[in-house]
């Protein structure tokens, strides 16, 4: 299976590693692993991680600000605008689609070594947030480029990705535990997140919205988590008191419904997988 570790080390593991420590290491095994198949037999390898978003960014700003006239006098740079948009989105979007099969593919694994079974959706968030920060190399490109140098509020971008580690976990321990008894979770959440892109301001801006969206957008927390990162990267800002409570407020429900879920259907996993 693409989500197991080898079991011999696996069971290593369980003879010398204290259990408090054991979680921790098949975590690093685990996002070692995945980081290596990723870009196995990838003539440019990691280097993916930062044109990836280039290359979108570059087609999005192509058709949006040409094609469809996206813009607004409002926003410094449009292709900063739009990445920072993308690659904020693409990190909830990958862990918690990563996430959401984690648990049905490590099905044997479950089944032959004692493990905790929240390590494999968590896991899939750790290795979506190291793509993450690679990722960032493409944004700091297309800041100098445009002429948007970094200023004294990326060393805020810490408390950003915890904000949306915490959620994005959430997320998935909830996904992974759902789709395990329910397999059109896993067809439906395309769905979901095609939605969910196109709710969120990713390419155009903000103030085309009517003011109906906009109250809905309240409700959306990846409006939120991209506002809060165009504020350091864009804007160059401190964001609010209120932006950072909405931030922590919709993290610390992700948190709690999704091990909610993922506690009260892990027992039955076995049966299901």
């Amino acid at each position: 299976m693409a989500s197991t570790v080898p079991n011999a080390q696996l069971e290593a593991s369980d003879s010398w590693y204290p259990e408090r420590h054991k979680a921790l290491y098949i975590l690093l095994q685990l996002v070692g692993r995945d980081f290596k198949l990723k870009y196995r037999r990838s003539a440019l390898g990691v280097a993916w991680s930062v044109l990836n978003p280039l290359l979108m960014m570059t087609v999005m700003a192509a058709v949006f600000s040409t094609l469809m006239r996206f813009s607004s006098d409002a926003i410094p740079s449009y292709p900063l605008y739009i990445i920072l948009g993308n690659v904020t989105f693409a990190l909830m979007s990958d862990s918690s689609s990563q996430g959401m099969a984690s648990i049905i593919d490590a099905a044997s694994l479950l089944k032959k070594v004692k493990i905790s079974r929240w390590v494999f959706p968590v896991e899939k968030v750790l290795f979506a947030v190291v793509n993450f920060v690679f990722s960032l190399v493409a944004v700091l490109v297309v800041m100098l480029f445009v002429r948007v140098y970094p200023s004294w509020t990326v060393l805020m971008l810490p408390i950003f990705l915890l904000y949306i580690t915490v959620f994005c976990c959430g997320l998935s321990l909830m996904l992974s535990a759902l789709s395990v008894f329910f397999r059109d979770v896993m067809h439906l959440w395309g769905v979901v997140l095609t939605a969910w892109t196109y709710a969120t301001p990713l390419f155009y801006p903000i103030e085309i919205l009517p003011s109906w969206m906009l109250s809905i957008e309240r409700f959306n927390p990846m409006f939120h988590y991209v506002a809060y990162i165009r504020e350091l990267l864009l804007y160059q800002r401190m964001p609010t008191l209120r932006l950072n409570v909405i931030c922590i407020g919709f993290a610390v429900i992700s948190l709690a419904v999704g091990f909610f879920v993922f506690r009260k259907a892990q027992r039955k996993f076995i049966l299901y997988v």
